[in-house]
């Protein structure tokens, strides 16, 4: 399940290619034995359990491999092509599960995986919105820990506070994110997330539209919080815009 969650928050995914991969994800979703997904309370708890299995497993590149990415991008510019990218990646992962929802309100017998298809959507944009918080922290000059699990934990707590990480904060473990107030916001989080992603469920393709719309949006605005927390951080960065008179 990892690695197909890795593959779908790649920039480049076409969309034949995203379909596919988001319909194995929920196959192997089913294969676990989701049946009690059509109580919310279950299918957010699984959504916890699943977003921080699948957290250390999210390819997060490093400043000097996104600089080989995107030449000639530095500072501001290359953190809003990235967010860019992602809202994308994040509005066609939408558009893909309300594709499928559209076959499954022709196809009454397989409506039954329709909260299946939910939770599984909603991980999907999470992985890609914790790679995203993963490569501004690099692009804001405050990288977040190498190693997968400390990782992992501060991706999940940057997401579920939609902030920057504290670099002096001391390392945590996944128990911590499973068994803490953290565990509480990140389920929070996810569950408002869950939500919104009911929109999949329109009749034909107005839910593939709808989701795509939203996700892009979502994604966009957790960013733009995140980046105006991790300029609070660092020193300004290339084409930062200026201050307003009386702004803090």
């Amino acid at each position: 399940m990892g690695a197909t969650v890795a593959a779908l928050t790649a920039d480049d995914v076409e969309p034949a290619r995203r379909r596919q991969l988001l319909g194995r994800l929920v196959g192997q979703a089913k294969a676990r034995g989701l049946a009690d997904l059509f109580k919310p309370k279950s299918a957010v708890r699984w959504m916890v359990d699943t977003v921080a299995e699948v957290a250390p497993h999210v390819p997060v590149r490093d400043l000097a491999t996104l600089r080989r990415h995107f030449p000639g991008l530095e500072g501001e510019a290359l953190a809003e092509r990235l967010v860019r990218n992602a809202a994308r990646t994040t509005g066609g992962i939408g558009a893909a599960g309300g594709g499928v929802a559209a076959v499954e309100w022709t196809v009454a017998p397989t409506l039954l995986s329709a909260p299946v298809l939910l939770a599984v959507e909603t991980v999907a944009v999470v992985a890609v919105e914790l790679k995203l918080i993963g490569e501004l922290h690099e692009v804001y000059g405050i990288p977040l820990p190498t190693a997968g699990t400390p990782r992992a934990v501060a991706l999940l707590q940057s997401w579920a506070g939609q902030r920057g990480i504290n670099p002096m904060m001391p390392g945590v473990g996944v128990s911590a994110v499973l068994g803490t107030a953290a565990r509480k916001e990140l389920r929070d989080t996810l569950l408002k997330r869950f939500g919104r992603n009911l929109t999949t469920l329109g009749p034909f393709l107005t839910g593939a539209a709808v989701a795509s719309y939203l996700n892009r949006r979502a994604t966009r605005t957790m960013a733009d919080q995140l980046r105006g927390d991790l300029r609070g951080r660092t020193s300004a960065l290339p084409g930062t815009p200026p201050a307003l008179p009386g702004a803090r």
